[in-house]
């Protein structure tokens, strides 16, 4: 028997850090995704010992579900904690062969974490032949990234879920908002990733140190935030509104600036996708490395082979689908 789930992975278009102090974000599924497989294991492999393989990160390992840990054969084991909490949770502990493929880079801020998190309990629901159901999916992937990392927005979980564009409320809240940015989105990312533990840590540091200071700049990520829910509301996207998404982009970034999370290589990026037409670019995720976001409707060649002379560059097409069932064979 063989089950195959995919999740895409996700931009954050606005709020970063105020998120971590209560503030609303919206983030967007883009169509780079996580690939699961699941295979029967051999009748002749012990029960509890799942064999993992991803041939894109050169990664292979044995998890031990009755021990709870991994035994690493090739590669480093970051990705593979989600993995293994993942199978602890949803499955039965009969010998089974996870193989996963990635088309996003990991630690590059596109929620690869989540991606793989949800896809993987996807296709375990799907080889047990269960219902799959994106909300039980979004909660449990959120309780095995607290798990794993400490402490986790549901923002990234309920992206990969269910696709499209999500707003998270103050009150924690997921609501699907309604517009297409297809063909809009290029993300460019740097060979250094930011450490987000570090860089949420830093800015929590100068806001104890000068509220009086930081807190305007929180609140105004907060209204810049919903200024652009909005505007993302609407089906259709007027070239005035599209103006105005890129404007409070461009405000976004320098408040994230102001917050100490600003590097020269992401500044770099985020100037080069304006002067090659992007509308509006910014930080994307903790910052400290990692990646931006340029929303370029009609530009995306331009940004993407201008960000690709000095660093990486994706063109990251918006995804209105979350979860995707490919197969499952007996």
């Amino acid at each position: 028997m063989q089950s195959i789930a995919s999740a895409p992975g996700k931009t954050i278009l606005f709020g970063e850090h105020a998120v971590v102090f209560g503030k609303p974000a919206i983030a967007v599924a883009v169509d780079k995704r996580a690939i699961i497989t699941i295979t029967k294991g051999k009748a002749t492999k012990s029960k509890g010992i799942t064999t993992f393989q991803s041939p894109d990160l050169n990664v292979n390992a044995e998890l031990d579900l009755n021990r709870g840990d991994i035994k690493m054969i090739t590669g480093k084991s970051g990705i593979l904690k989600y993995i293994l909490e993942s199978v602890l949770k949803s499955h039965d502990g009969s010998p089974i062969d996870i193989k996963m493929d990635m088309e996003m880079p990991v630690g590059a801020g596109l929620g690869s974490s989540a991606a793989v998190t949800v896809a993987t309990l996807a296709a375990l629901d799907i080889y047990h032949q269960r219902k799959i159901y994106p909300s039980k999916i979004a909660k449990m992937a959120h309780e095995i990234e607290i798990k794993v990392q400490g402490a986790a927005s549901p923002l990234d979980t309920a992206v990969s879920a269910y696709g499209g564009l999500i707003y998270l409320s103050e009150n924690a809240e997921v609501t699907p908002l309604a517009a297409d940015l297809e063909d809009s989105i290029v993300i460019g990312y740097t060979s250094n990733r930011g450490n987000t533990g570090e860089m949420v840590a830093g800015v929590r540091k100068r806001r104890d140190l000068y509220p009086e200071i930081m807190d305007p700049l929180i609140e105004s990520v907060g209204k810049i935030t919903n200024e652009a829910k909005i505007i993302l509301n609407s089906e259709t996207l007027e070239t005035k509104n599209i103006e105005s998404l890129g404007e409070l982009m461009n405000i976004n970034h320098g408040i994230l600036d102001s917050m100490g999370v600003n590097t020269m290589e992401l500044s770099k990026m985020v100037y080069i996708s304006r002067l090659a037409g992007a509308v509006g670019s910014k930080i994307t995720g903790a910052g400290g490395g990692g990646s931006i976001i340029a929303l370029c409707p009609g530009y995306g060649d331009n940004v993407f082979n201008a960000l690709q002379i000095s660093e990486n560059a994706i063109k990251a097409d918006f995804s209105r689908e979350g979860i995707i069932v490919h197969e499952n064979t007996d």
